[in-house]
């Protein structure tokens, strides 16, 4: 899904318009540092190299580690970066709902607001984020909207 969408983004006034825009953009990039933070604690906590974060993966009982650490370090930073630009954000945005469901049944199962502070909260707010961005795409300050317009722009000229 793309934000080309003339019905919607058209007919508005141009303040509202904005200030959706203005959200999704904010939205993209408070997550988007998230992502790139936890990418870089990870990192860091798994000895400064990929397959250390597969060993911490394993070590919290993660499933196929050596595959999911890696994976998910580098989906939490490429991630982060496309969701900046605002690229590829509905792919990206199911992807890292995808991941805070994993976070939260094998590394969050606690109760909510779970007295040891390792409740589930971020990571169901972070999944949900995600799937509200990955509904709306990245708005027109991002490069999935710019590609839009062109791909029509040349869809006109055929």
């Amino acid at each position: 899904m793309t934000t080309v969408d003339t019905a919607v983004t058209r007919s508005g006034p141009t303040g509202i318009r904005t200030a959706r825009d203005l959200t999704l953009l904010l939205g993209r990039v408070g997550l988007a540092v998230l992502m790139i933070a936890h990418a870089k604690l990870e990192y860091d906590y798994g000895g400064g190299s990929i397959a250390g974060v597969g060993r911490l993966f394993e070590q919290a009982g993660v499933p196929l580690a050596s595959l999911t650490g890696p994976a998910n370090l580098l989906l939490e930073a490429i991630g982060g970066v496309a969701l900046i630009l605002g690229l590829a954000v509905p792919i990206v945005g199911v992807l890292i709902a995808l991941n805070m469901l994993g976070a939260w049944v094998l590394v969050h199962p606690t109760a909510l607001y779970a007295a040891d502070h390792t409740g589930p909260e971020t990571v169901i707010a972070i999944g949900l984020l995600s799937l509200v961005l990955a509904a709306t795409g990245s708005g027109r300050f991002g490069l999935d909207h710019l590609i839009a317009l062109r791909r029509a722009r040349l869809g006109d000229l055929l």
